[in-house]
Order: C-alpha cells, then structure tokens, then sequence
C-alpha cells in the first residue's frame, strides 16, 4: 500500500495499516485546526480520547481560570498512541458521531 503526504511536516509512520480513515495510509484528506493534546484513553477500536487545557482570563475577578477539553479522535493502527503519549491532532471531515479529529503523530 502507497503511503501518501499530507501536506504537513510531520513524521511519516514506518509501520503499515489497511485503514481506510488513516490520513497516510487511506483516502483520509485532513483540514482544519491542528492541536497537540495528551492521550487520556485508548481503550476503544481505532478511537482515543485526547484532553488538552487552556488559560482564560476573567475580567471580573482579574485571575486566570484554567479550562480543559476533551474530545474522542480517530487513532489508526499505524500510529497507535497509548494513554499518556503527547500527540498531534488535525481536524477532519467527521467519522462519526463524536470523531471530527485524527491523530497524525506521537511526539517524544
């Protein structure tokens, strides 16, 4: 099976896969935000949940509030990320019901 660019300067995974919603390996076309993340969850076929945090500021009170996100991404058999790995995500046409975001890298 070919592997494919995806217009980003990420690292390409050595190992091979068969699915078709990987952005490298399948016909998966990738846009949108790209966010890194930590891997909460990878329990679930081809799906971990990723959670990232963000500092807002309240006028009000003159403090910063710390504010987290998590949300379910696609997490093809080529890459694999376990829970605790530090990854790359880009957004996507939807998968599912709850998946709109793929894992494109597993950083060191």
């Amino acid at each position: 099976m070919d592997t494919r660019k995806i217009g980003l300067s990420v690292e390409i995974p050595k190992k091979q896969c068969d699915d078709m919603d990987c952005p490298f390996h399948g016909t998966l076309k990738v846009h949108g935000k790209t966010q890194n993340a930590i891997v909460m969850r990878s329990k679930m076929a081809k799906t971990a949940t990723v959670e990232w945090t963000t500092n807002r500021y309240v006028q009000k009170y003159e403090r910063y509030e710390r504010k987290r996100t998590k949300i379910k991404v696609h997490n093809p058999p080529c890459i694999n990320a376990s829970a605790g790995d530090k990854v790359t995500i880009i957004e996507t046409r939807p998968l599912s019901k709850t998946k709109h975001f793929v894992i494109i890298e597993v950083k060191k």
